[in-house]
């Protein structure tokens, strides 16, 4: 299952042609029961079971969360709400330009 989300995580940031845009290294890589990007070392979105989360602007993802867009995000069932990030539950991947805009700002906030 891991194999999964690591081939739709890379090829959503494939699709996106981040390095068009950006100069900081990124990488996919497995993590737990799906994929992660990181960006300078740093996690930034993932992509698993529970949908795709992006780290975000605290307040940007505070206000997806409660207009319902997106839900808070877990690593864990039981673990605490990782501040920051978006859920976005069932996700189309092939909305590219929304993926896309998300992404991008989470690559531009300083590692936290």
């Amino acid at each position: 299952m891991v194999k999964e989300y690591f081939e739709k995580l890379s090829k959503l940031i494939i699709e996106l042609d981040l390095e068009a845009e950006v100069d900081v290294p990124t990488e996919v890589k497995d993590f737990y029961t799906g994929a992660v990007l990181y960006v300078n070392k740093a996690i930034r979105v993932s992509l698993s079971p529970v949908g795709l989360a992006i780290k975000l602007p605290e307040k940007k993802a505070e206000t997806l969360i409660k207009n319902g867009d997106a839900k808070p995000f877990k690593y864990y069932s039981k673990g605490p709400v990782k501040q920051g990030y978006a859920l976005f539950e069932s996700p189309d991947l092939t909305n590219i330009e929304e993926w896309k805009r998300y992404i991008l700002e989470s690559i531009q906030l300083k590692s936290q």
